[in-house]
């Protein structure tokens, strides 16, 4: 169990209690706090006065544990060392607060009646690579950890390349690019990435133009380094409902 003792600056007085904690604690998200709040894990539920102290409780985090789940999968390709599944929009890859079963994990253990690599853990089970849970597209999973060991290889001498394919909001004004930025956790909502100094990773996507639709454009990305970059940060957000579109989908293409 964690305690952290805030203390309020009279700069912030008359601020909501959650909004005030969630400008101390970035680590948190909003809902987290309001959930600590009704909980009475905080010490303040008043309007906040100048030199008070808030002493926050954070409960320890309860163990997650993957177990098979019956869920469709829509698999294009398995032999006996991986398999490759196409991920749907809407699920998330493997369990994690706030989504704690109904991932594609709780789905393999089902499929594979629990054989699967062991390199990625109890709850990363098979899983070399990932793709966000509103993100659609391939993803190859590992069934021995021989065959693990080999993707993780061949994709860190990229011998294996993803390459998304993405509607963005806007007209890009040449017909291929590259972003690169650091790209960390948002440091409002730890629940998301952004462009940020702090302990954040170099990333390099590529991109090509595809089709224009207006102020809409079509792109392949080609990612360079593990971590994909948020086309918000030139202006060109991804366009999440368009034509019934996906908003990325991802493919496995080998260079062999």
């Amino acid at each position: 169990m964690e305690q952290r003792e805030l203390t309020l600056a009279p700069e912030s007085v008359g601020l909501r209690l959650d909004r005030w904690l969630a400008e101390q604690c970035p680590d948190l998200s909003r809902s987290q706090l309001q959930n600590l709040i009704e909980a009475g894990s905080v010490t303040c539920k008043d309007k906040l006065k100048a030199g008070q102290t808030i002493l926050l409780t954070l409960p320890d985090p309860q163990p997650i544990e993957a177990q098979p789940q019956n869920i469709p999968l829509d698999i294009v390709y398995e032999d006996d060392s991986l398999l490759v599944v196409n991920k749907p929009k809407g699920m998330v890859v493997h369990p994690a607060p706030g989504n704690p079963d109904g991932t594609m994990v709780n789905a393999l253990l089902w499929h594979c009646a629990g054989r699967l690599s062991g390199i990625g853990g109890a709850i990363r089970p098979g899983i070399v690579h990932r793709t966000d849970k509103d993100t659609s597209g391939l993803l190859v999973v590992a069934k021995t950890d021989a065959a693990h060991q080999a993707l993780t290889e061949q994709m860190s001498v990229h011998s294996i390349h993803r390459v998304y394919h993405a509607v963005v909001y806007g007209n890009l004004k040449e017909d291929t690019g590259f972003v690169e930025a650091p790209i960390g956790r948002d440091p409002k909502d730890r629940k998301k990435m952004a462009v940020t100094q702090q302990n954040s990773k170099y990333a390099y996507t590529g991109w090509q133009v595809l089709e224009r639709f207006g102020n809409f454009t079509y792109i392949t990305c080609k990612l360079k380094t593990g971590r994909t970059i948020k086309f918000g940060c030139i202006w060109h957000p991804l366009a999440t409902r368009w034509l019934g579109m996906p908003c990325m989908d991802q493919k496995i293409v080998s260079a062999a």
